[in-house]
């Protein structure tokens, strides 16, 4: 089996807790983190998939 780059090991980290954190908060069960968190988290995501596409790219 291949190992994944680090990179997509990043992007693919960042994804789950990304998820995670926007299903507790919907649950109400993380209520008290500001959405800017779920934001920035989500902005890191699409970043680091950027980074991902771009380095398999090359």
């Amino acid at each position: 089996m291949r190992r994944l780059s680090l990179p997509s090991q990043i992007f693919l980290s960042l994804l789950g807790v990304t998820l995670l954190v926007w299903v507790l908060r919907g649950l109400t069960i993380l209520s008290f983190v500001p959405g800017i968190v779920l934001w920035i988290l989500l902005l890191l995501t699409i970043g680091a998939g950027v980074v991902t596409s771009l380095q398999r790219m090359r």
